[in-house]
């Protein structure tokens, strides 16, 4: 019980610390957590996640588009077990992420009409979108390999391998 609430309580921390800290636009390792906490400690945290952004976005504030982000967590969340067999598969995975973020939330972005709801309002938005996509995929490469560096020490430290 108290080894789930340190995760929980650290899971909550590091969303927090990467939401409030401030960065470029879309620098951030939300979706490296997204994928990673997963992986690393199962399904069961999932909702962990979840909940941490709804408390940080009831601070940050609450927008019509918090449901698709809340909603590409947990798409990500859950094909990040699909990836979790390597190192090579878990970076894939986890830019793989970054490109299921980058449609889903800027579908939403598109529905909610800031750009005409017609196949060249949906191009405008994507296309619009795109440095957001260029800084998410730079973050969500950086973070996930400061992630498998830590998770490689920790092995080593802790099970010689």
């Amino acid at each position: 019980m108290k080894k789930n609430l340190v995760i929980s309580v650290g899971i909550f921390l590091s969303l927090a610390a990467s939401r409030f800290i401030p960065h470029p636009p879309n620098f951030t390792s939300l979706l490296v957590l997204s994928f990673y906490v997963p992986v690393l400690f199962g399904l069961r945290y999932i909702p962990v996640l979840l909940i941490s952004f709804v408390i940080t976005d009831l601070v940050i504030g609450y927008h019509s588009g918090t449901h698709w982000t809340w909603g590409s967590v947990l798409v990500i969340g859950l094909m990040s077990q699909y990836f979790s067999k390597n190192i090579n598969l878990r970076l894939v995975g986890s830019l793989f992420g970054a490109f299921i973020f980058f449609l889903i939330t800027n579908f939403g972005v598109w529905t909610s009409g800031m750009y005409s709801l017609t196949v060249n309002g949906l191009v405008e938005c994507y296309t619009l979108a795109i440095p957001f996509f260029t800084y998410s995929l730079i973050s969500t490469a950086l973070f996930s390999l400061l992630i498998e560096t830590g998770y490689k020490f920790y092995k080593i430290k802790f099970f010689k391998v």
